[in-house]
């Protein structure tokens, strides 16, 4: 029987709160309280650094950060530092690995694969690298996967630019890879594409390569409450 998947498609959501709501949707995965979650959603600018990154691969003064109004966040994935923002349609998935019957590098190769699939219906050669998490148009990097596992449920995910500005990833060493270059959907295609329409082909082959029903939800009228500590 085909497992089922709730998706919440958020919209905007500042990164603290976005990581509340996972931590409290992981805890409530892991009790079997809930079945497997997807949260699609766009950040406002933000830099996060994952366990392994270096503050050195910040490379724009945090004074001059600060007067953009672009925050630095540490946080719990695995990865280096990257930056989120409006146009980049990030995906959390809070996700059994074990009644998915998946191992942890299996999971990754399927959110690569999404993306993939996705970036092949827009006309875009995608392509994995060996040795390197995400997925990449020739050598340039379209898409950023970071993950955190615990009690083999999955929080953190998928960061794919789509309209996204790219300019602010010159301000750091993206994903730690010295010499990279980001790339998006846009800047591929040579005009911008609508991010409803995008999120609706991530979502049917996110269903399709995870065997996973998906079923829409509306967001909780509690994680609007702004005293919510979970966002």
């Amino acid at each position: 029987m085909t497992k089922v998947c709730t998706v919440y498609n958020l919209g905007l959501v500042d990164y603290r709160q976005g990581l509340s709501l996972q931590e409290k949707l992981l805890a409530s995965r892991k009790a079997g309280v809930i079945p497997d979650v997807l949260l699609l959603l766009e950040h406002p600018s933000v830099f996060t650094m994952g366990l392994s990154g270096a503050d050195e691969h910040i490379m724009v003064p945090a004074d001059a950060l600060a007067e953009e109004g672009i925050p630095v966040f540490s946080t719990n994935r695995g990865g280096d530092v990257t930056y989120h923002g409006p146009g980049q349609i990030v995906g959390y998935p809070i996700l059994s690995l074990r009644e998915n019957d998946l191992t942890v590098h299996q999971y990754i190769w399927n959110l690569e694969e999404v993306v993939l699939r996705t970036l092949t219906d827009y006309g875009i050669d995608g392509q994995r690298i060996e040795e390197l998490r995400g997925v990449w148009v020739r050598n340039e990097k379209v898409c950023s996967i970071g993950v955190r596992v615990s009690g083999a449920t999955t929080m953190h995910g998928f960061a794919l630019n789509v309209n996204n500005d790219l300019k602010f990833f010159s301000y750091i060493v993206p994903c730690g890879i010295t010499g990279v270059s980001m790339t998006s959907v846009a800047k591929l295609l040579g005009h911008e594409v609508e991010i409803k329409e995008t999120q609706e082909i991530l979502l049917r082959h996110f269903s399709s390569v995870f065997g996973l029903h998906l079923q829409n939800s509306e967001r909780p009228d509690e994680w609007l409450n702004p005293s919510n500590p979970h966002g």
